[in-house]
């Protein structure tokens, strides 16, 4: 299957899927067996312990990591089989990371920001400026397009991170912590412009979160501990 073939129902499936950390005694077993669908504009909260696992699912999820057993597959795909550029162009084109960081270029503008995400996709320079510009505009920061990231509010700087997460169009959003450094009207606003984004743009929308006031607002909710998952 084509990175450009149209997403599936099934976005993800992951079956008996573990992830162990060293060996003998000091082995760590961030996921045990975990046995998951997630289906195309699901909207799904992941809460659990410090060092659960929610951390290692979303690495799997993101293709940044392999299970030490099990499967993932993306689009019925099993990312096993991939070959690090068809990861590289998965990465690139279909998942959108948001970080409690924000993890913008501190010498780029927030329109800067935004264009870099398009490199790897080889959209021309003036395609990178139309829409980063448009998709700045559509999260409230249409006036900030030229601030760096030490001239934003932590919640302007995450809606720049989200704009830059949104700019590929993306089949899912991994969202890690997305408001923990937020107060809590700020996080009010950052959560309902990401939900309101996945929805009319279709994307799946995974956050991983302390805070249960976030997790209320998904359509699902998973709970990882001792790095076994099991569903609200």
């Amino acid at each position: 299957m084509s990175i450009d073939t149209p997403t599936p129902d099934v976005l993800y499936t992951l079956s008996n899927a573990s992830k162990t950390y060293g060996t003998g005694k000091n082995s760590v077993h961030a996921l045990v067996a975990v046995n998951l669908i997630l289906r195309s504009g699901e909207h799904v909260a992941v809460q659990g312990p410090t060092g659960g696992g929610k951390s290692t699912l979303l690495q799997l999820l993101g293709a940044l990591d392999t299970p030490s057993s099990g499967e993932v597959e993306f689009c019925g795909e099993k990312l096993s089989t991939m070959s690090p550029a068809r990861l590289n162009a998965l990465r690139a084109r279909k998942i959108g990371f948001i970080f409690q960081n924000y993890n913008l270029i501190p010498t780029m503008t927030a329109q800067e920001n935004v264009e870099a995400a398009l490199a790897p996709l080889r959209v021309a320079a003036s395609e990178r400026r139309r829409q980063a510009v448009a998709v700045l505009e559509s999260v409230g920061l249409g006036d900030r397009l030229n601030h760096v990231p030490t001239e934003l509010s932590g919640g302007q700087q995450q809606r720049v991170a989200i704009a830059r997460a949104l700019v590929k169009q993306p089949a899912v959003l991994l969202a890690d912590e997305p408001t923990g450094n937020l107060d809590e009207e700020t996080r009010e606003e950052i959560m309902e412009l990401l939900h309101r984004q996945a929805s009319e743009h279709g994307i799946t929308l995974i956050t991983v979160t302390h805070d249960s006031s976030v997790a209320k607002r998904a359509q699902r909710r998973l709970h990882i501990k001792n790095g076994k998952l099991t569903e609200n």
